[in-house]
């Protein structure tokens, strides 16, 4: 059987269903293939269900350690199953919802497994049958996959991804987690607050790496009196195994000292590659040397009418990045022009607090030759952080000397909903004067980024400008 199609997109991820919604709105005939489920890693076993359960162990924490409640918050339990029954839930609810859009839209959806015969034809398989597609552009959108280590690679038991680790039906004793990134941290910080005893290993000297150095001090210090144990510089150079327990030796590069671990799981989280192997067969320098197809400005693969959008092409594995990508694709292939920036792009890490940052770090910044001014203003300033309880923050704005924005990173709760006037400041070349005129809610979070503003001049309202 064969389909002909103006736009084709391989994969089902954020970046996929967003480059198909963009095309049919465009009035082109797209086929949506997909091997798994629409939603891709993300939304399926990745970024959703991720932060539900982020929320709900906040939630169980908060309430156990709220000293106006009066009653025996002592025998409060968190119902694991029914936490998990929920998320599926809203999962299921959400994909349901991509599903809906889709064929909404006409837009035409294969299961299988597509292999890209040429610039426009794809090879459809799965267990009934074969067939195949024609496509007059073809978007690539598979995505990624957590990344292994020589001697450690999952099994799914004792060994486990952030994959398994969202499934898991009993919350163990403990657990060590090996990378202090955005999953290895956001893994960490549900199971602890389970009563889970968690140890985090990191090679690199901090959390986070490549993040504002000021911010990430602080964060691992507020988490670490939360209870999370890190511990950065840790050389992994042994793995055993003996009736269930784990046990991990090798070096702290620190002090030169050995150290040794027993657990019931290690999860590993040191990063995440591209699910590429598909396309490596494709034209001669289709792929890069770590396996990211290669792509320029405009999104376009060395093969005509080839575009790919996402974890798939590298730079930051990022859900929005590969919906934006996906979004400009889409665009492209119907004959616009546009180039994708990464100027403005944000990142959040879910923890509590949260941290959230935008541009340029104050090093990165510096490194570059640029003359910069800076505003830092604490949460403890704040008097909606007061009314919360969580004082431990702070939003610090960059800018350069001719007061236009060029980064802003954020520690405090819901950092990632305050950092979007930020990230349209970069994008759009805005001002530091263009934060701090206008009106902020008072009392809200966000004045923090108004008072960061101001403090950049000398002009904070609520602190000393010192």
């Amino acid at each position: 059987m064969e389909n002909k199609f103006d736009m084709a997109v391989i994969g089902g991820g954020p970046g996929g269903y967003v480059a198909a919604l963009r095309g049919a709105q465009l009035k082109k005939k797209v086929v949506l293939i997909e091997k798994e489920n629409l939603g891709g890693t993300c939304m399926n076993h990745g970024c959703i269900p991720a932060k539900f359960l982020l929320h709900q162990t906040k939630m169980y924490k908060e309430t156990k350690e709220n000293k106006t409640l009066d009653g025996p918050l002592d025998s409060l339990k968190c119902n694991w199953r029914r936490v998990q029954e929920q998320k599926a839930n809203v999962v299921e609810r959400f994909i349901r919802g991509i599903e809906f859009l889709l064929k909404k839209n006409g837009i035409h959806i294969v299961k299988g497994q597509a292999e890209l015969l040429n610039e426009k034809k794809i090879e459809i398989k799965s267990e009934e049958e074969r067939h195949i597609h024609h496509a007059e552009k073809v978007i690539l959108a598979t995505g990624s996959r957590p990344s292994e280590l020589p001697f450690l690679r999952p099994n799914g038991k004792e060994i486990i991804t952030s994959r398994e680790a969202l499934e898991l039906a009993e919350i163990p004793q403990d657990m060590i987690v090996i990378g202090a990134g955005a999953i290895g941290l956001e893994m960490g910080v549900i199971f602890q607050r389970l009563g889970c005893q968690v140890n985090i290993l990191e090679i690199l000297p901090n959390i986070l790496p490549e993040s504002d150095h000021e911010m990430v001090t602080r964060l691992e210090r507020v988490l670490r009196l939360q209870g999370l144990n890190i511990h950065t510089r840790m050389e992994i150079q042994h793995l055993s195994m003996d009736e269930g327990k784990v046990r991990l030796k090798g070096l702290c590069l620190k002090d030169n000292k050995p150290f040794s671990f027993e657990t019931q799981k290690v999860l590993l989280a040191v990063g995440r590659i591209p699910n590429s192997e598909e396309f490596k067969k494709l034209s001669p320098g289709f792929i890069d040397k770590k396996g990211f197809v290669k792509v320029n400005s405009y999104l376009e693969t060395g093969m005509s009418d080839v575009f790919a959008i996402g974890d798939l092409i590298g730079g930051k594995l990022l859900a929005h990045k590969a919906s934006h990508e996906g979004m400009i694709a889409a665009e492209n292939a119907c004959g616009h022009k546009r180039e994708v920036s990464y100027e403005a792009l944000p990142m959040a890490v879910y923890t509590e607090p949260e941290y959230a940052s935008v541009g340029m770090t104050q090093h990165q910044a510096l490194d570059r030759g640029i003359k910069i001014q800076i505003g830092v203003f604490p949460l403890q300033a704040n008097g909606r952080a007061l009314t919360m309880g969580k004082p431990e923050g702070m939003a610090k704005i960059i800018a350069d000397e001719d007061d236009r924005v060029i980064g802003a990173h954020i520690l405090a709760p819901n950092a990632s909903e305050l950092l979007a006037e930020i990230t349209l400041c970069i994008d759009k070349g805005l001002r530091l004067q263009d934060v701090s005129s206008l009106y902020h809610i008072h009392p809200t979070l966000s004045e923090a980024v108004m008072e960061a503003a101001l403090k950049a001049k000398g002009e904070a309202l609520h602190v000393l400008n010192i």
